[in-house]
């Protein structure tokens, strides 16, 4: 930045020239609450969507798919503290995030309020939510803002073998008994429709997309990230030998895309506002779960605390 340069100009020049905004550099308040917003409610949907998927640790049909499983819920929690620490870079303490979740005051992704029935819908989250997620979240690795996109490196690549893990668990059960078969296909079909709202309402109705692409956070809109998404889905369905129960789902020759039904926005938009079929029970397990935990975050305070005293005095010695 040149001394006739204003930092809103050198901003819009390193949007303009794809380079990365860090957080020691000057940015728009609104650019910085945009990110805050959207890297927390990640932050929280990663720590939610824990819960679904831990309630069939002790269920799942072998030892090695506890394991799997475990090995999956773990690192979904640690793509939580990825993201909680990108948000707090942008100045907003991880006490703070946390306590907007609790108090209903931030949100997290929607699909993580259906509930996972059978062993069936673990892997029909495994597929298609993650598959969803990845769809998503491999443009944000060049999200303007480095923290972030550095964060979702990491996050994408641990992502892909859930989705294998979600694959190999239909692909199991689609060649196995005929009610395995039919247990996969209607998992997959209760996931379809809320695995494609995952990339939120249609682009007419998303007020935060198109000044979210202007500043390189997103790099594709909600509704192109959702056919990407169809046309990546409906050959690996064949592939499975299942079928999507959508009789819209079509491939158009003239559009070089599937077509496919109206999705359910009212039941989308009622969901966020916190009325879908487990809101209150992930809410409730949420909060109940960090106020367990209250005690380890008082033990690290008065430890942190105490070493500060004690790295204090030998300066002061």
């Amino acid at each position: 930045m040149t001394a006739t340069t204003t930092p809103d100009q050198a901003f819009n020049e390193l949007i303009d020239n794809d380079a990365r905004i860090e957080s020691t550099d000057w940015m728009p308040e609104k650019y910085r609450k945009t990110l805050t917003r959207q890297i927390s409610q990640h932050a929280h949907s990663e720590i939610i969507g824990m819960q679904p998927e831990a309630n069939w640790i002790s269920r799942a049909p072998s030892l090695k798919r506890k394991a799997i499983l475990m090995a999956k819920v773990q690192d979904e929690a640690g793509h939580g503290l990825y993201l909680y620490s990108a948000a707090e870079s942008l100045g907003t303490d991880r006490a703070t995030l946390v306590q907007q979740l609790l108090d209903g005051t931030a949100k997290y992704s929607s699909i993580f309020n259906y509930p996972a029935r059978t062993w069936a819908d673990i892997g029909a989250i495994g597929w298609l939510v993650d598959g969803a997620a990845i769809v998503n979240q491999v443009p944000l690795c060049r999200c303007s803002y480095g923290p972030y996109g550095r964060a979702m490196v990491r996050v994408c690549k641990e992502e892909s073998f859930h989705q294998r893990q979600g694959w190999e668990i239909l692909h199991s059960l689609a060649n196995g008994t005929a009610a395995q078969k039919q247990m996969a296909h209607e998992a997959i079909n209760r996931f379809y429709g809320p695995a494609l709202q995952m990339f939120g309402p249609p682009d007419g109705d998303s007020p935060n997309s198109e000044q979210s692409m202007a500043w390189k956070i997103k790099r594709f809109s909600n509704d192109e990230l959702r056919q990407r998404f169809v046309d990546t889905i409906v050959p690996q369905a064949e592939a499975l030998g299942l079928s999507f129960d959508d009789p819209d789902l079509v491939w158009n020759e003239e559009r070089g895309h599937y077509d496919y039904g109206e999705l359910d926005w009212d039941e989308f938009m009622s969901v966020i506002k916190g009325h879908g079929p487990c809101n209150t029970q992930r809410m409730e397990h949420r909060r109940q779960a960090h106020a367990d935990g209250a005690w380890v975050r008082d033990a690290a305070a008065a430890y942190a605390e105490r070493s500060n005293a004690v790295e204090t005095a030998l300066i002061s010695a």
